[in-house]
C-alpha cells in the first residue's frame, strides 16, 4: 500500500480553549492535487496551521510521508520539502519582484540552483519576467498572486499548499491562475488547494474533501463528485 504524502487521523486543534477542528482524517496522495472546499468558518484555514506547525494539535496526528510532524516546528518545513503560499499574497512589498522570489530559495539547501528556479519561474509566469526589478507593493492583486505562487515554488517542493489563490481576483485573473494549477499537477509534486470556488476546484483536483463546521462532511474521487449534492452539503441544506 502506497503511504499518502500527508494523512491526518483524527485530529483536533484550535486556539487556546477554543476547539475548531473536530477528529479530522484526511490525506492527500502523492503527485496528485488534493483540494479541501468549505464555507468560511469550516476550519479550512485551521487545518492548513495545523499541518504547518501554527497551530498546536490536541488531538490526533500528522504524518508526512508516514513520518510523524508532531515535533516538527514551523521553521522545519522548507527543510521538508513543504511550502505554503498563504490566503492574501502576502508577498515582501518593499522588495522587488526577483527579490522575493530569491526569498523562496532561501533555505541553504535550493540556494546553488537560485538562477535555474528563477529562469523556471519567469517561464511559468512570464509578467513576473517583465516586472522583475518593479516593487512587488507596485503589482496588481493577480500579478501578486503569481508572484506568491511562484515565491512557493522557488524550493521545489514536494508538498506545496495553498490556500484561497483565487480570493479577490477578477475572473479573467481566476481563469489564468486555474490553468497554471492545472499545468503543476505533473505527477511529481503533491498539491493540497484549500479553495471557495468549487466548480473549478473540483474541475482540477483528484480527489475532493468538503469541510463544515471542523469536520470532514465529504471526501470522494473529483470524477465521481455530484455538484449539486456538493452544494446541498455546502450550503447544509
Amino acid at each position: 500500500m502506497t503511504v499518502p504524502m500527508l494523512e491526518l487521523k483524527n485530529v483536533r486543534a484550535g486556539y487556546g480553549a477554543i476547539n475548531v477542528l473536530w477528529d479530522v482524517s484526511l490525506s492527500a496522495a502523492r503527485g496528485q492535487l488534493t483540494t479541501i472546499i468549505g464555507p468560511n468558518g469550516a476550519g479550512k484555514t485551521t487545518l492548513l496551521r495545523a499541518i504547518m506547525g501554527l497551530v498546536p494539535v490536541s488531538q490526533g496526528s500528522i504524518a508526512l510521508a508516514g513520518a510523524p510532524l508532531s515535533s516538527k516546528h514551523t521553521w522545519d518545513m522548507a527543510d521538508l520539502s513543504v511550502a505554503m503560499i498563504p490566503e492574501g499574497r502576502m508577498v515582501f512589498r518593499d522588495m522587488s519582484v526577483e527579490e522575493n522570489l530569491t526569498m523562496g530559495a532561501f533555505p541553504k539547501a535550493h540556494r546553488a540552483h537560485l538562477a535555474t528556479r528563477l529562469e523556471e519561474a519567469y517561464l511559468m509566469f512570464p509578467r513576473l519576467r517583465e516586472r522583475r526589478k518593479q516593487l512587488a507593493g507596485s503589482l496588481s492583486g493577480g500579478e501578486a498572486q503569481m508572484l506568491a505562487m511562484a515565491r512557493g515554488l522557488m524550493s521545489d517542493p514536494a508538498l506545496l499548499i495553498i490556500d484561497e489563490p483565487s480570493l479577490g481576483l477578477a475572473p479573467l485573473v481566476v481563469n489564468e491562475l486555474f490553468e497554471i494549477l492545472a499545468r503543476l499537477k505533473d505527477g511529481k509534486r503533491t498539491l493540497i488547494l484549500v479553495e471557495q470556488n468549487t466548480e473549478r476546484a473540483v474541475a482540477v483536483a483528484d480527489h475532493v474533501y468538503l469541510m463544515q463546521s471542523g469536520k470532514v462532511a465529504l471526501s470522494q474521487p473529483a470524477n465521481e463528485v455530484d455538484l449539486g449534492r456538493l452544494h446541498e452539503l455546502y450550503f447544509a441544506r
